[in-house]
C-alpha cells in the first residue's frame, strides 16, 4: 500500500511588497485624492460665481517643459544606477535637483505674472485656487527635492547600486507621479480658464 501523500496544487505565496513602497503608494494615492477634491471645488466654485477664467501666465509651459526634462534626468539616473555608474548617476541627479529647483523659481515667476495682472490670492476666485494649486504642488516638489538630496548622499555613501535599488525606485516614482500632476493640473487649467 502506497501511503505516500500526492500533492495536486502547487502552494501560494502571499502577496509581499516592500513597506517602504506600499507606504509611498498610499501617500500617492492620497495626493490624487486631495488634487481630485481641489479640482472639482475649482468647477463647483467657478460654476456658482460664473466668474470668468483668466489667462495663464506663460511661464507654465516651460515649466511643463522643465519638470518633462526633469523627469527625463531622474530617469537617466535611475539607468545608471541599474548600471552601476555612480559618477554618472550623479550627474543625472544633480541635473534633476537644478532641473526641480528651476521648475519652483518658475512657479514664483507664475506668481509674479499673476500679480501683475492683478490676480491676487484673496479676491479672484478662479486666481485663488490657481495658487493653490500651484503652491501645493510646490510644496510637494520641495519634499521630492529633499528625497532627491537623500538619495544623492546615499549614492556617496554607496549605498545605491544595481542590488539595492528601493529607494531608487521610490524617489524616481514620486518625481514622475509629481511631473504627471503637473502635466494634469497645467491642462485642467488650460481647459477651465
Amino acid at each position: 500500500m502506497d501511503t505516500a501523500i500526492h500533492m495536486t496544487k502547487k502552494p501560494q505565496t502571499p502577496l509581499a511588497m516592500n513597506a517602504q513602497k506600499f507606504g509611498l503608494w498610499l501617500f500617492l494615492v492620497s495626493v490624487v485624492l486631495l488634487f481630485g477634491a481641489l479640482t472639482s471645488a475649482y468647477i463647483v466654485k467657478i460654476s456658482e460665481t460664473g466668474t470668468l477664467g483668466i489667462s495663464l501666465p506663460s511661464i507654465f509651459i516651460v515649466n511643463t517643459a522643465i519638470i518633462i526634462a526633469s523627469s527625463a534626468s531622474l530617469q537617466l539616473a535611475y539607468y545608471f544606477a541599474k548600471r552601476d555608474n555612480l559618477p554618472a548617476l550623479r550627474i543625472a541627479m544633480v541635473v534633476t535637483g537644478l532641473l526641480g529647483g528651476l521648475f519652483i523659481w518658475g512657479q514664483l515667476e507664475a506668481w509674479d505674472a499673476l500679480v501683475a495682472m492683478n490676480v491676487n490670492f484673496v479676491g479672484h476666485p478662479a486666481g485663488s485656487f490657481i495658487y493653490v494649486f500651484t503652491g501645493v504642488h510646490v510644496v510637494h516638489l520641495v519634499s521630492a527635492l529633499i528625497f532627491l538630496a537623500i538619495m544623492l548622499y546615499a549614492s556617496f555613501r554607496l549605498r545605491i547600486h544595481s542590488r539595492k535599488l528601493d529607494r531608487m525606485e521610490m524617489c524616481v516614482t514620486y518625481w514622475h507621479f509629481l511631473g504627471g500632476l503637473w502635466i494634469y493640473l497645467y491642462a485642467f487649467l488650460a481647459y477651465y480658464n
